[in-house]
């Protein structure tokens, strides 16, 4: 039976199954959450995927709709473990959308490694909006992650997350998903120059052309130091 948010919910469930598909998670790992605005109560409201779901056989009607207290607004299945992370993350930035957590393999390896990603190609600045920093580590699921994971987020569109793995983010759910991609090219990138001994960044005075870029492209963003 059709719901109030059926397109949205399918929208995320579609998500989901093309980032299981370019093998940007394995198993049941990652969650992908799509902000869906207030409630005729006035109510914010996201869709998330659910907890222990095979992604190949998600549906719409496995997508769980809640509110930025966890409560099932509707949907069966039990919301992802790390609703807390979505829902500081929207809380913090009004002009994103989506939210993608990721456990690729080299973003992984950088969150384990606890290694910052520098400007060492364009699109780190142009399109994500700066170095990629590693959040502090805690616990899955718990407030203090979501804290850790907005502080090394901050006004750029990813993060490694210590010991676990990647979040992204977009104004929509296409855009958490291309940065999901460009996120772990990067990852990948700057761990085979790493390996061969030799990183160089982009020059200084390109990196701050390219933030003026970011800026004007992500005007709710604003500026990342």
């Amino acid at each position: 039976m059709p719901t109030t948010w059926q397109t949205e919910r399918q929208a995320v469930a579609d998500a989901a199954r093309e980032m299981a598909a370019l093998g940007l998670v394995t198993g049941t790992s990652g969650n992908v959450s799509m902000r869906l605005g207030q409630d005729g109560n006035g109510i914010e409201l996201m869709a998330i995927t659910p907890t222990g779901q095979p992604y190949e056989r998600l549906a719409a009607d496995d997508v769980v709709v809640v509110d930025f207290e966890g409560e099932p607004v509707e949907g069966e299945l039990i919301p992802s473990s790390e609703s807390l992370v979505h829902v500081a993350i929207y809380q913090a930035r009004p002009e994103v959308g989506a939210v993608i957590h990721t456990h690729s393999v080299f973003s992984s390896a950088l969150a384990v490694a606890r290694l910052e990603i520098p400007a060492v190609i364009d699109e780190v600045t142009i399109t994500i909006g700066g170095p990629i920093r590693v959040s502090r580590y805690a616990f899955p699921g718990t407030e203090e992650l979501a804290v850790h994971v907005c502080a090394a987020l901050e006004q750029r569109k990813a993060a490694l997350i210590s010991n676990h793995g990647a979040v992204s983010v977009g104004r929509d759910l296409e855009e958490a998903l291309q940065v999901c991609t460009l996120l772990e090219r990067v990852s990948e990138i700057f761990v085979h120059a790493t390996a061969m001994g030799r990183v160089n960044q982009l020059p200084s005075e390109v990196t701050e052309a390219e933030q003026a870029i970011y800026r004007m492209q992500n005007p709710g963003a604003g500026g990342a130091s």
